[in-house]
Order: C-alpha cells, then structure tokens, then sequence
C-alpha cells in the first residue's frame, strides 16, 4: 500500500474532491495525509470527516498590492518547507494536487524530494497553478473535453469531478425534515459556493417578498462571515406563512439539494457536480471576477447540455422572472433532470484512484 499527500485546502471546490478521492484510498488500504489551509471553511469543512488526517500549511491567496504579494511570497516558501517536512517524515510515494495556492508548495516539494506529482483541474479553463505546475506532473486529470496547451496525450486523463459518497439524491420531504424546514410550497434554494455570494444574498433579501407571494420558500447558503442565522416571514397570495431561512454554512449538502425544486447558485465546478449528483435544476449566476472567467465556461456547458439556465450578473434583474417561470414548469424541471443523470453517469473516483495507485507503485522499483 501507499502513502499519498493531497493538497486541497482553500476553498471547498478544492477541499471536497480531495475529500472524496482520501476516502476512496484509504478504502483500498492506502495511507493519505491532507494538506488544508488555515480558512475558516476548511475547519467547518473537515470536522465532518474525523477518520481523515490533516495537516495544516502556511499560505495565503495571490495578490497583486505590493504588500499581500510579498507576504504571498513569503508563506509560499513557508509553505514549501513545511511540506517537504511533512513529506519526509510521512514518506509520501506521491502527491495529488487539486489547484489554488497550496499546491504550489506541494508540487515544488515532491520536484525536491523525488516524489510523483499528479493534478487534478475541475473547471472548464484550467487554473493559474495548474497551468504553472502542469509542467511537473506525470498525470492531469481534466474534465472532458479540456485541454492544456502544449501537454503530451500520455500525461492527460479526462475525467469529471471527485464527489464525496454522501452526496447523493434522497426523498425531499426527508431532506426538508433533516433542515427542519416547514415548506408547503415550493422551496429555492440559494447558494455561492463556500465563501458565500452577498449580491446572491442581496437579492434573495430584495425580492423575497415577491417569491412569498407566489409560495416559494428560500433557503439561502450565506456563507461563512457573511451573515448570521436569520429567518424571514412573509404572506403568500393565499395568506400561507412563508420564510426565507438564511444560514452561513450547510453541514449536510445532500439534503441541502435534495429538499431543493430548483438552485439559483455561482458556477464552481465542484457545485455543479453535485447538482448533477442529486439531479437538482439550477440558474447559475458565475462570479464575474473568476479566474479566466472560468465559471462562465463552467455554466455555459451546464446549459449546453440542457441541465441549467444561465443569467450574468449584470443581467440579475432578469432573475426573478427566470426563478418564477422555471420552478413551476414541471416539463423543464423533468427535463432538466433527465440531462443532469445524463451528465452524472461515470463516476470519476474509481478510475482515478486506481491510477494513482499504480503511479505511487513507480516510487517503490
């Protein structure tokens, strides 16, 4: 058996398929060692998953401002020490790393210490670290479809995105039960990745009343330090109560989207995976500033392969229109859904693991 070092802290679009890939290889008696970073949402994270063993790396985001850049620098090379310590000390056979700020000290550290290094890129344009380090690696995992310019066929696996095995579509009047909300009606859920979306936040506040109205409760995923518990209640139509709950984190995403009729939501990759996974409709609404637009990219495919709408955010006042029109067409909703297990068919976990296992196996000839 092996001993893998995954680097996926950050954010939770990096956090779970790292999650979701140590699970599958402790399960095949491997040995994993997490690198998370020390944010908030990798601590609310991975306190669901005490069977997993971490280990906290210094580091910080990318930052042009003079000051945030040298003190990028300088927890990048923190960083780099502290996994080529982990890794000698753990005696990692290989290095899986998910992109964002930490791998880039994972990557460099397996290069000084002999270790193979493998990548893992979940959005429809690669990343800025991916694109550095792919340089480095002995395999990239990429979704369908993608490519990295300039990279030898033998080097790229297509695959989609590492789910974590809970994740899964259940009953939604058990779902509804396990939030402990009371919805007569139809329920919105609402949503910006892990750190949370304030204009998705704005506008569930904003026009809340309106969605009241026509008896479609909300429950709205804030974000951690966005905002606190927070239930709303307004009339419907017909005088029904009904409430908009705002919570900062969700614990239990599966019953999060399975309680769901439809998501309004960003358009990270490891979102709309799980939409998929749990066959929940969705309007995406990418986050204008990412990275090389690449939720753009992602939402665009989503609504090419007939499983999402997508509004931009400067088009937000089309949005309720968008919500009130699609959650009450049941043909579009069962058409939606029928796409997205589609879409969900191959499970990437199994296949990946057991390349990884046989590329850690090269360490040991």
């Amino acid at each position: 058996m092996s001993n893998f070092v995954i680097s996926c802290g950050g954010t939770g679009g990096h956090l779970a398929p790292g999650i979701a890939i140590a699970e599958a290889l402790m399960e095949k008696g491997h040995h994993c060692r997490l690198i998370i970073s020390n944010k908030d949402v990798d601590s609310r994270l991975v306190k669901n998953y005490p069977q997993l063993q971490y280990a906290r790396s210094p580091g910080v985001g990318f930052a042009w401002s003079p000051a945030k850049f040298v003190k990028f620098n300088i927890e990048q090379v923190r960083g780099l020490l502290f996994t080529i310590n982990l890794m000698r000390e753990f005696k990692a056979d290989a290095v899986i790393g998910f992109g964002g700020f930490l791998t880039v000290g994972a990557v460099f550290a397996a290069f000084f210490t002999g270790v193979p290094v493998m990548l893992h890129e979940a959005n429809r344009r690669a990343g800025r670290a991916i694109r550095m380090l792919a340089g480095f690696a002995r395999r990239i995992y990429l979704p369908p479809g993608v490519t990295i310019k300039g990279l030898p066929r033998k080097m790229i696996h297509h695959c989609g995105y590492p789910i974590r095995k809970e994740i899964h579509r259940m009953p939604q009047d058990e779902a509804r039960a396990k939030l402990g909300l009371d919805v007569t009606g139809k329920l919105l859920l609402v949503m910006g990745g892990s750190q949370g979306a304030t204009a998705l936040n704005k506008w569930v506040s904003r026009n809340f009343e309106a969605l009241a109205k026509e008896s479609i409760s909300v429950y709205c995923v804030s974000g951690l330090n966005k905002m606190s518990v927070d239930v709303i209640e307004r009339k419907s139509a017909d005088g029904q109560t009904v409430r908009a709950v705002f919570t900062p984190f969700v614990d239990d995403m599966a019953a999060a989207l399975s309680a769901a009729d439809l998501v309004v939501a960003r358009a990270g990759a490891g979102s709309i995976a799980e939409f998929a996974r749990c066959r929940l409709p969705s309007i995406l609404v990418p986050f204008p500033h990412s990275a090389d637009d690449h939720q753009l990219a992602n939402a665009q495919f989503l609504e090419q392969q007939g499983g999402a709408v997508v509004i931009e955010e400067k088009e937000m006042d089309r949005l309720l229109g968008e919500v009130t029109d699609t959650i009450f067409n049941d043909w579009l909703i069962k058409r939606f859904r029928e796409n997205l297990e589609r879409l969900d068919r191959a499970n990437p976990v199994d296949n990946i693991v057991k390349d990884m296992a046989s590329i850690a196996l090269t360490t040991h000839d």
